[in-house]
């Protein structure tokens, strides 16, 4: 402030800022780099993101959760034991948590292959026991078994005298994403006629919330990119919307008997503007078939295959990220996978950091205060609208293909996925997309987190069948209400059908896999021999020649399980390839400059061969001196960019020669 109380004028002491002259500056610092290449990137869907944006003027919210309205903080149900899940989810919802999902085994949510098993309406209530419904928001995550639970929770809430309008239950019906994920669907037909059924019985009992769910988890699971995830939900909700159609409901209600979920994962702000993208999406879809617009149920989960089973704390980190991105992109509910679910069922201690996560960021740090805080931004802007461009022309695509049921029969949209996975799982091996705690700054001797242990539980089986009517407008979903009611179990329900078709699975993965696969059969072999197998650094010249590349050597060889501790200078070759027998190791590394490896790398390699080296690397490109140093002993090199669990694997086997 000035002595007369004005604000100072600081900026009026600058020039302008321009655009030109950032981008003089910066080529100026580039000196003759390409632009586009060195600070343009891409994402998996071929989008450019740009390093600067204009701010985009007259951008309005869009519209979301009520404003100042904190999303749900949503716990999983998922031990297998319905009581013991009961407990864990209790002590969930007094310790914050504000809305539950049901995962139950072979469900989209179930990765392990543990989740919760309830055979019947005893199960449900030992599962819900001492769970208000009518205050506390359920989702049913259960697969081909949805429609099975829906007709439970509708025997057990007309059973308990309660008011079905009064309670937020997204009853999670999706044969679409079951198709997608096990590979396997009865004739579509049938499968749609059961989905309007248990919709049309559902509502006339009296439930409100979304019935049918399109759930892009499958595509973000099995490694997909964020246009892909987004046009299979929309392609999902849209065949739904026919379906329902077709069996008698206005067109208004069939869009709010669907709801959407989606991942959020460690890229912030792709996630966000994913969030955004569905909700432009969705609004697209209704001004297309003139409905008015209505709120969408958008439900978000952190992303699985982001989890690290190496190096777990760091999932705090990455969940932190993704919540953040659910939350500030308008997610209604979101979900947060424990730290520890990659390594096991998570126990009471993950699941309070799981929810404290975010609470933190709602209660802390205010973040649901400011409706769609991103409006404006022009890089966010920007990214929504080509993730909504990009998506939009993808949904286009399969529904001239026959619609999203079609594009996965005939495996189309498995096609597009394996290549969105491949070049994924290319960026992660070159470690262009790193994975910290995995691919990058390993922990050899971390320790393993707790987690529980249930024992096995299988469904139980019905001596008994039941028979049920056709699937109409909800005759059959009442009989199964009924038979529910009346104590039959849900596996008598489950039927074989000899028109089942066949398609490739969308199975889940985690981005960490080939490196944990290493990193397992290393520490397997280190229990069995005592000793974790090492790589020799060996190190020429002064610390300042080697450090950059030792270090570098250091964090790829742990990255595959192997111990590569960086020595102190050698005097001369003869210390370095004593220093070499002494360690045991069968594997060496040379770590030092070009100027080095011109002049002492060859003598090196030779002499470390000679002292009984199985397998010589060389940290760094080898230029033109690659073919004397092969003749030296050099087996290969590495480098930033190379494909590091090729060379992990190469390593491995070097043991065994």
């Amino acid at each position: 402030m000035t002595d007369t109380g004005e604000p100072l004028a600081l900026a009026s002491e600058f020039p302008p800022a321009t655009e030109a002259a950032w981008r003089a500056a910066v080529d100026a610092v580039l000196k003759g780099k390409p632009f586009d290449k060195v600070l343009v990137n891409r994402t998996a869907d071929g989008i450019a993101i740009q390093p600067l944006y204009p701010r985009k003027t007259g951008a309005t919210p869009l519209a979301a959760r009520a404003p100042g309205a904190p999303w749900t903080v949503v716990q999983r149900m998922d031990h297998p034991d319905p009581a013991e899940a009961n407990a864990l989810a209790l002590e969930d919802l007094s310790g914050g948590a504000s809305g539950l999902v049901i995962v139950t085994r072979g469900a989209i949510g179930d990765r392990r292959g543990d989740a919760l098993v309830i055979d019947d309406l005893a199960d449900l209530d030992r599962l819900l026991d001492g769970v208000m419904l009518d205050l506390i928001p359920i989702r049913v995550d259960a697969g081909t078994a949805a429609g099975h639970l829906a007709a439970m929770l509708a025997a057990k809430v007309a059973r308990d005298g309660l008011d079905p309008a009064a309670l937020n239950i997204a009853f999670g019906i999706d044969p679409i994403g079951a198709f997608a994920r096990r590979g396997t669907l009865e004739d579509w037909n049938g499968a749609a006629a059961k989905a309007s059924d248990a919709v049309l019985g559902l509502r006339a009992r009296g439930f409100a919330g979304s019935q049918l769910v399109a759930d892009g988890r499958v595509i973000h699971d099995s490694g997909g990119s964020e246009a892909q995830e987004l046009a299979f939900a929309l392609g999902t909700a849209v065949q739904y919307l026919r379906v329902l159609e077709a069996a008698g409901l206005p067109l208004d209600e069939a869009a709010r008997a669907v709801s959407v979920v989606l991942t959020a994962d460690a890229d912030q702000f792709l996630s966000m503007a994913k969030m955004r993208a569905m909700r432009r999406l969705w609004a697209r879809m209704e001004e297309a078939t003139g409905l008015a617009p209505s709120p969408l149920d958008l439900h978000a989960e952190t992303g699985w295959r982001m989890l690290t089973r190496v190096d777990p704390a760091v999932n705090w980190l990455r969940t932190t990220t993704a919540v953040f991105a659910a939350g500030i992109g308008g997610a209604d509910h979101v979900m947060v996978e424990p730290w520890t679910a990659a390594i096991g069922l998570p126990d009471a201690f993950a699941r309070r950091v799981a929810r404290n996560t975010q609470l933190i960021l709602i209660e802390e740090s205010n973040l649901h205060r400011v409706a769609d805080p991103a409006a404006g931004s022009g890089g966010m802007e920007a990214l929504t609208d080509e993730i909504c461009r990009h998506a939009w022309a993808l949904f286009q695509d399969w529904e001239k293909a026959g619609g999203i049921v079609a594009a996965l029969s005939t495996g189309t949209v498995q096609a597009a996925v394996a290549k969105a996975r491949a070049a994924r799982i290319s960026a992660i091996a070159r470690r262009r997309e790193p994975l910290t705690g995995a691919s990058e700054f390993p922990n050899i001797n971390e320790t393993v987190p707790e987690v529980l242990t249930p024992p096995h539980r299988e469904t139980r089986r019905s001596p008994a069948t039941v028979d049920l009517p056709p699937a109409g407008g909800g005759e059959r979903f009442a009989a199964q209400v009924t038979a529910f009611a009346g104590g039959s179990l849900r596996s008598a329900l489950s039927r074989p059908k000899s028109d089942t078709v066949f398609v490739d699975p969308l199975a889940p993965m985690r981005l960490a896999e080939p490196f944990e696969a290493l990193r397992s059969a290393l520490d397997a072999l280190t229990a069995g021999r005592g000793a974790r197998p090492q790589v020799f650094l060996a190190v020429l010249g002064p610390v300042s020649a080697f450090t950059a590349r030792a270090t570098f050597a250091r964090n790829l060889f742990e990255a595959g399980g192997f111990a590569a501790p960086i020595p102190e200078p050698f005097g001369d070759l003869a210390a370095l390839v004593a220093a070499f027998r002494a360690s045991g190791a069968a594997i060496a590394c040379l770590c030092s400059s070009d100027d080095l490896y011109a002049s002492e790398a060859a003598d090196a390699a030779e002499a470390l061969r000679n002292a009984g080296a199985r397998q010589i690397w060389l940290a760094g490109r080898p230029g033109d001196l690659e073919a004397a140093l092969k003749v030296a002993g050099v087996d290969d090199f590495i480098f930033a960019g190379c494909d590091v669990v090729e060379c992990l694997k190469a390593a491995r086997a070097a043991l065994d020669a």
